[in-house]
Parts: C-alpha cells; sequence; structure tokens
C-alpha cells in the first residue's frame, strides 16, 4: 500500500536505519573473521580449511590471511601477531561474537597494547558487511579455482599470490577507483602504534595461570605435562607464565620474586637418575651451633660430675 516490496518492508523492520560507514584514517579499524572453504584429503583423511583474514577498514588492504585446519583463539592470535610484527597495532579490532574472538588471551592482549576490542551486536551479519564483501570476492576470484586435491601450503602460496598481484592492486569501488595498497602507502600512521618490537608483543601475550605442582614434581600447562627439579615445591600452589606464541610452551614457575624452569617430563631418564633430597638445604637452614651436647650433660649429672668436662 506504501509502494514498498517484501525486501524494504523486511529491512524497515530494523530499529536503526543503515548507513555505510569507514575508519577515518588506515590503521584506525581492523576486521577480523574466518572462511570456510572446502575440505582436503591430508594422509588420506578429509580435512577442514579455516581461512583467517584481518582487514583494515579505510583502505580494505589484508593486514593478514592465512588458511589453516581449525579456527581456535590460538590461531586467531597467531596470524594477529603476524599483522602486528608487519604493519603494528591498528586503535581498535572490530570482531564478531564467535568462540574464536571471545576468549581471554585476546582480550588482555588488547589492553597490554592500548588495541579496543569491539564485538559485533549478536546476530547481525550486516553488521560485518566489509568482511562478507571481501570474502565473497576471494571466493569468486581465488577460493573457487583451487580444487580438492591440494596442501595447505599450496592453498596458502595460491591465496598469498592472489592478495599481491591481484587483489591489493585492483581498483575498489568502496575507495571510489583507488586501490587498497594506494590507499595505504599514502596514509599517515601513529609512529608508536606503527611498529612494536617482539618483546612488547610477547608481553601482551605472556599469561599467568595457577597451578598445584603434584607430589611427583610435574604439572600440566596448555595440556602439556611439565617436571620442576625444586622437591621443595611439591604440592604447593604456584603461579605459571608462558606466551601463547611459543610452541611447544616454554613456562616457568614464579614463587615470590624468583623464577623456576620447567621442562617436559621424561619417565625413562627419571627411572635412572638418583632422587636428590626434596631440600637439601634444610638440613642446615635454621641450624645454629651452641656447643650445647644434651647427651654429655645428662650424663655428668647421673655420674655426679658438674662444670666443664675434664680429660
Amino acid at each position: 500500500d506504501e509502494g514498498l516490496d517484501r525486501v524494504a518492508l523486511r529491512d524497515g523492520s530494523k530499529p536503526k536505519t543503515r548507513l555505510r560507514w569507514q575508519a577515518e584514517r588506515p590503521g584506525a579499524l581492523w576486521h577480523a573473521d574466518v572462511c570456510h572453504g572446502a575440505a582436503i584429503k591430508v594422509d588420506g583423511r578429509k580435512k577442514p580449511v579455516r581461512i583467517h583474514a584481518i582487514l583494515d577498514d579505510a583502505s580494505r588492504r589484508i593486514m593478514a590471511l592465512e588458511a589453516m585446519h581449525a579456527e581456535r583463539e590460538l590461531d586467531m592470535l597467531h596470524i594477529f601477531t603476524r599483522a602486528l610484527r608487519r604493519h603494528g597495532a591498528p586503535d581498535a579490532l572490530y570482531l564478531d561474537n564467535g568462540s574464536t574472538y571471545r576468549g581471554k588471551v585476546l582480550r588482555l592482549a588488547c589492553e597490554r597494547l592500548g588495541i579496543t576490542l569491539l564485538h559485533a551486536a549478536p546476530y547481525d551479519p550486516e553488521a560485518r558487511g566489509k568482511m562478507e564483501r571481501f570474502f565473497r570476492t576471494l571466493r569468486g576470484q581465488c577460493l573457487g579455482f583451487i580444487g580438492k586435491h591440494v596442501s595447505l601450503h599450496d592453498i596458502n602460496v595460491r591465496l598469498w599470490s592472489w592478495l599481491d598481484m591481484h587483489y591489493h592492486r585492483a581498483p575498489h569501488a568502496g575507495l571510489f577507483g583507488r586501490t587498497p595498497a594506494a590507499v595505504w602507502a599514502k596514509a599517515e600512521r601513529d609512529p608508536e602504534m606503527d611498529h612494536l618490537d617482539d618483546n612488547r608483543i610477547r608481553f601482551a601475550l605472556t599469561v599467568r595461570e595457577r597451578r598445584r605442582v603434584r607430589r611427583d614434581n610435574t604439572l600440566s600447562v596448555a595440556g602439556l605435562t611439565f617436571q620442576l627439579d625444586q622437591g621443595f615445591l611439591a604440592g604447593r600452589v604456584v603461579t605459571v607464565a608462558y606466551c601463547m606464541l611459543d610452541e611447544p610452551p616454554e613456562p616457568v614457575v614464579e614463587v615470590k620474586d624468583k623464577r623456576y624452569a620447567l621442562h617436559p617430563v621424561d619417565p625413562v631418564k627419571n627411572a635412572k637418575v638418583k632422587r636428590p633430597l626434596r631440600r637439601p638445604e634444610a638440613a642446615t637452614e635454621g641450624t645454629v651451633k651452641t656447643g650445647f651436647n644434651p647427651a654429655d650433660t645428662l650424663l655428668r649429672q647421673a655420674t655426679g660430675r658438674t662444670g666443664n668436662k675434664e680429660g
């Protein structure tokens, strides 16, 4: 009756009007999401393909892109780290509500690096329109032609070649005919945020957890079993620190102002090692020599002798 078709009526049911928007400059806002590709065979078994991508909002440049077999928080952290090392840190990171992007490690890392972490409203895929548009282009121009009989390495080589040789060089309608590479190259970015040294990144991705040391001097970290050489910590609750970038983890135990290294358990080696005292220094720690001999004193009292012992 009002001259509206079904699509217009459906879109009009939303409480707010949608507007095309864009970050004010390159580096101000990054998007991250995962695209599902066709499964491939690895050693005779089918394995999923998950393509992780990070996109700069203002320039549409891809900050990082990699095909993996999973979409865990750890996978997101690794591709995010590659983008940070190469391009510095954005002002804000805009993500969906999936478990990949809701982990406490990612939140902590963003806080330490001064990055504002944003999540789209639930059940609102239109809010992630730029990532959806990129993945549509990726499928139509590259992913759809890769095939199934390839390795993960082959997929990544083709993805990266497509990015460098085509996507970043192609005029973009959302950029009024400019290319993502040109817009990114002309941008002025904050030098402090544009260059992050590795120590700062490792600090941002270092986590600390409370663990109880078992009676056999072992404890679990990231699903692996490690051993302590300090027997006096057996049974105690300690703080374990490790960086999420290390594979396998290289954890340390922090007790007050001291740090003790952990190493993977080797049961075969332990079977041949002589067991040290739980606390070798315990025999002498806190002991003060007074020259008093209780047994000699009792003997002198029984025999009626007093004073110093005579020869």
